[in-house]
């Protein structure tokens, strides 16, 4: 069976090349593709594969555009963190989403999933419906939260918040005065209610201010570890696949 990797990621693509062959040596990957203008000259010059591995928001703009250009009926398993809101919906209307950075086991499951859905013979993904999924904006973003002091509520505004982060299930917002507070949510929901140019979702465990980054480390490995106010006893490092990302939200972009 022949699979393709549209990913704008270098490493993310060479990675999740070598965890489809540990989960399923019988993928051959026949091309990494960086762009929609390279998906769209590859689909134009070769047999469509069996399996596509799509991230979302590649570097020149969603790659939904590249079935604009080409008619291809195949599969796809996406692969991206882009609008974490729309994972729910992906997963039931597409063979799998997998948020980055992407674990093996849940590649081993989409793909034993492709494999049951393949026998199955479904019809493929409407990626007209999934496009109008990501398409709205959001326009009103969280401006203060309740919680819990004691037997009182307090109210916190965003802008007082540094970070927050998860620990042991339980999700933390660290204000700049070196207050902890607990959020009656999930990480995963605050991230979609806060504005993505005030805030980012560095990791799985941390979604970081702006402001609150006092210095931003490289290491080898184009590893960038974040140093934040309040400070943080743990090193906090960028995900592997968010970093490309990360720089351009540092530059306002």
């Amino acid at each position: 069976m022949k699979a393709i990797i549209i990913e704008d990621e270098e490493l993310a693509a060479r990675r999740l090349k070598t965890l489809i062959a540990e989960c399923d040596p019988g993928i051959e990957v026949v091309a990494m593709l960086e762009s929609i203008s390279d998906s769209v000259e590859w689909f134009r010059q070769n047999t469509p594969p069996d399996l596509i591995f799509l991230d979302i928001h590649l570097e020149d703009g969603l790659s939904f555009a590249i079935f604009d250009e080409v008619k291809i009926n195949v599969p796809i398993i996406f692969t991206t963190a882009f609008d974490e809101y729309a994972i729910k919906a992906f997963k039931l209307k597409s063979i799998d989403y997998l948020l980055k950075p992407i674990l093996k086991d849940d590649l081993c499951r989409a793909i034993v999933k492709y494999r049951e859905w393949q026998g199955d013979k479904r019809q493929l993904v409407d990626l007209t419906e999934l496009m109008q999924i990501i398409a709205p904006k959001r326009q009103n973003y969280r401006e203060r939260f309740s919680v819990a002091v004691a037997d009182k509520l307090k109210t916190i505004d965003v802008k007082e918040i540094a970070y927050i982060f998860s620990a042991s299930s339980i999700t933390f917002a660290a204000t700049y005065d070196k207050h902890q507070y607990t959020l009656d949510q999930s990480i995963d929901k605050t991230s979609e209610e806060l504005n993505p140019s005030d805030f980012f979702r560095i990791n799985r465990q941390y979604l970081i201010s702006h402001k609150s980054i006092v210095n931003v480390h490289v290491y080898p490995k184009s590893r960038l570890k974040v140093e934040l106010n309040p400070p943080v006893k743990e090193m906090i490092f960028v995900s592997i696949d968010k970093v490309t990302e990360f720089k351009k939200w540092l530059d306002g972009r």
